[in-house]
């Protein structure tokens, strides 16, 4: 097992590629199911998630082939309609997988996910979706067992926008009889970038990026050819990177249009911000002001962002609130920058930060995924020693040689075995 190791105190300087996004790569990945023949993906991170769900494809029968971040697929044949605990275990959107197989196999077998402990995510609106689409679900031994036909369109209202569940409806309904009308649906960029993909695969799909989505079911589909967005999230994290570390770097590579929330609070903060087409330029401030926030779907301030953003305010000039809406444990972070001298009170889904001179350094250990993130933007900045940040397999699954980026800025980092 790996950790990173930081000597903070070095602003960051210069430029950075943005990774394609993996939470638009893994739905695309597993839309490639519904249809035969070889689909060619591109811009396709080399991370841990995407290493997940093409072992579980893998075991289906599917077949790949790569090169650089271009993935190509093929699952003509499949022997297999089951996805194993021991791999979806680690991986909630393991769950995208039920919907195309059920709309091109009829079939599926998926053990109930796992993922990040940041709070219950429910699949209950997955398979509520599917049933009134006419699949007979039955849980068993911690596995979702799923038959059906063929599925018909049906009116789905989402109790809360769920990006998954979007997601995996709407590849359940590409192929379904009739007409489906998705409700309260979600509308991050996610979601519509894989309606352009099933597009690109022939499917007649409208209202991507409202909150109401239909699909008209087609007979066949074919394989396509797409290109998944840059990583929003990854691109606010170095965004945040340049304003704690008061650095100066260019971001490139990533769409400012699906940071806008994350722009305004970076400005309130004092950052100097520039925008082009596919690029945003950043300055940090000398004095960070405190800012509160409060996470919300799309295009509200990003979930996946709310623990970067926190480290953030822990060394602002005063007091700061963030009010966690989405997930309910979200806050499993706060404990380890507390070791770094960072002072954060909860209150429920409430964080009152008092902003602070600096932070330490300290052997800290990651929770999950965007915790990780906000440890090793803490670990930029502390003073004293080295930050040590273990059980970076959360990391990885979300962040492509976040350490090698981050070095090319200019932050002393490397990763070592335990």
């Amino acid at each position: 097992m790996d950790k990173i190791v930081i000597e903070g105190g070095r602003p960051l300087k210069g430029s950075v590629k943005i990774s394609g996004a993996k939470n638009a790569a893994l739905p695309a990945i597993a839309a490639s199911l519904l249809t035969g023949g070889w689909h060619r993906l591109k811009r396709i991170p080399q991370l841990r998630d995407i290493n997940t769900i093409k072992s579980i494809m893998s075991k289906f029968g599917t077949v790949f082939r790569e090169e650089n971040d271009i993935l190509e697929i093929n699952s003509d044949n499949l022997t297999s309609f089951e996805a194993p605990y021991e791999l979806v275990k680690t991986m909630r959107a393991s769950i995208l997988l039920l919907g195309p197989l059920l709309a091109r196999y009829g079939k599926a077998k998926i053990s109930l996910p796992g993922g990040c402990a940041i709070g219950a995510r429910p699949v209950n609106l997955h398979l509520k979706a599917l049933v009134a689409m006419g699949a007979d679900i039955y849980l068993d031994h911690g596995y979702i067992n799923a038959e059906a036909n063929r599925l018909r369109g049906a009116e789905i209202f989402f109790d809360i926008p769920t990006v998954t569940g979007t997601e995996n409806i709407m590849m359940a309904a590409v192929t379904a009889k009739g007409k489906t009308v998705l409700r309260n649906s979600a509308n991050e960029p996610e979601v519509l970038d894989l309606a352009d993909t099933l597009r690109a695969m022939g499917a007649d799909i409208e209202g991507d990026g409202t909150d109401t989505i239909v699909i008209e079911g087609v007979n066949d589909l074919k394989p396509c050819e797409h290109s998944v967005i840059p990583d929003r999230i990854e691109a606010g994290t170095f965004m945040i990177g340049a304003a704690i570390t008061r650095g100066n770097i260019k971001i490139e590579g990533c769409l400012p249009g699906h940071l806008t929330s994350l722009i305004e609070k970076l400005k309130l903060a004092g950052a100097k911000i520039d925008l082009a087409d596919e690029s945003i330029t950043i300055q940090g401030p000398d004095l960070i002001e405190s800012v509160d926030v409060m996470t919300m779907p799309y295009p509200g301030f990003p979930t996946d962002l709310q623990a970067q953003f926190m480290a953030l305010m822990a060394v602002a000039d005063g007091w700061s609130i963030i009010r966690e809406t989405i997930f309910e444990n979200r806050f499993i972070h706060v404990s380890e920058l507390r070791r770094m001298g960072a002072d954060i009170e909860i209150n429920g889904s409430q964080a009152l930060i008092k902003g602070k001179e600096r932070l330490f350094s300290a052997p800290v250990m990651a929770t999950d995924l965007r915790a990780s993130a906000s440890l090793v933007l803490a670990g930029l900045v502390a003073k004293e020693g080295r930050t040590e940040v273990h059980r970076i397999y959360h990391l990885d699954r979300g962040y492509e040689t976040i350490e090698k980026k981050f070095r090319g800025l200019g932050a002393s980092i490397w990763r070592e075995k335990e």
